[in-house]
């Protein structure tokens, strides 16, 4: 290929694309680069590649390729990645880069492909945001539906509390002059117990329809899990219902926003349970298993199944079996866990079985070190 149409091709290529030799020295800046990065084309050859780089990576950058040169060992090459890219102003944003490497008759050399992730993140960034917004009204939803039920279960702490309160009085005036014995310490040991485990309450709502930016963080799923289960037997116990819980292994860390995950989990149980309440088993099953790469949750129903024009719609927006009820839950529940790099899935049962639901979610780099230790241990 002649040099001429070389250099056409390179700019007219929507990507940016650029040429080094095995020193990290600029060879090629196509037009695509230059907007990208500011620079242009007389500026940045002859520079080392670093020039586009913020501190971060430039700082390592030599260091990768001597390490490849005396190696040959490829930690990028061939493979695409996110990483960080600097514009001449100084303002640092994300790219996408994929490497070749070409041997010449001037030498090695590779050429990189750069694509702007600016507006891919700002898209990510806002799908989030409004993935956020909806979660949170269903928690309201949810937490309206709940609230006769939470009512009850708050009213009895606070119950017991002022029971126990009473029997003080009693005593003390009984005896004036006395001091606190044995018995009354007992006493208010208890009220104090009673006034924590409301005060757990309390804050389990107040975290439940809490607004806020998603954040993640690494987590046990068991806790989490826990955590959902306890705020749901308020309802499953109203209905007569029994949640039972299985766990397979012992720990499942996973890197997720765990309101986020909460949310997913509150509505398969509050279906689940809608759905068994009817049923002559009464039952809910939660399980939590999976592999050393993925951790699952699975939530059973004793109820008789999706029919299989429901199983087929299962998670369209706007697509509901109830008679109140937008639709959305399914849907979005789904949206959030592919956004975690998970998924939500459903075998429909029938035939005297249940529904079942599972939702999937890649294991954080914690899990493995803890497993590590138990087997250490």
């Amino acid at each position: 290929m002649s040099e001429a149409r070389f250099e056409s091709l390179l700019d007219t290529a929507a990507d940016g694309i650029i040429v080094i030799d095995e020193l990290g020295r600029i060879l090629a800046f196509n037009k695509s680069c230059e907007a990208l990065f500011g620079f242009t084309a007389v500026e940045a050859v002859g520079q080392n590649v670093k020039l586009i780089m913020p501190p971060s990576y430039a700082d390592a950058h030599d260091g990768y390729m001597e390490n490849y040169r005396r190696t040959g060992h490829r930690k990028i090459i061939g493979i695409g990645r996110e990483v960080a890219g600097r514009h001449k102003d100084g303002t640092v944003f994300p790219i996408e880069l994929s490497v070749g490497e070409a041997a010449t008759s001037e030498g090695r050399q590779f050429i990189g492909v750069l694509r702007d992730l600016r507006q891919r993140k700002a898209v990510e960034l806002r799908v989030s945001q409004l993935q956020a917004q909806i979660m949170h009204m269903t928690r309201l939803s949810a937490m309206d539906e709940m609230g006769a039920a939470m009512a009850h279960e708050l009213n009895q702490p606070l119950t017991a509390l002022m029971l126990y309160m009473q029997a003080v009085i009693r005593q003390s005036r009984a005896a004036p002059a006395a001091p606190a014995g044995d018995k009354v310490l007992g006493v208010l040991e208890k009220a104090l117990a009673e006034a924590e485990r409301a005060a757990g309450i309390i804050q389990r709502m107040r975290q439940m329809v809490e607004k806020r930016e998603p954040e993640r963080t690494r987590i046990d799923l068991h806790d989490l899990v826990d955590e959902v289960i306890d705020l749901s037997d308020f309802v499953a116990q109203g209905s007569t219902v029994t949640i039972r819980r299985s766990y397979r292994d012992k720990h499942k860390v996973v890197d997720v926003d765990p309101i986020q995950i909460q949310q997913i989990i509150v509505n398969l149980l509050r279906n689940a349970v809608e759905v068994a309440k009817d049923s002559a088993g009464r039952w809910v099953e939660v399980d939590i298993g999976g592999d050393e790469r993925v951790a699952t949750v699975s939530i059973s129903d004793s109820g008789p199944g999706l029919s299989p024009e429901a199983a087929q719609t299962l998670f369209r927006t706007f697509t509901t079996t109830k008679k109140s009820g937008m639709g959305l839950g399914l849907a979005i529940s789904r949206s959030i866990a592919q956004n975690h790099g998970g998924d939500l899935s459903a075998l429909p049962g029938g035939d005297g079985r249940g529904a079942t639901f599972t939702l999937s979610l890649p294991i954080g780099d914690g899990a493995r070190a803890r497993r590590d230790e138990d087997t250490k241990g």
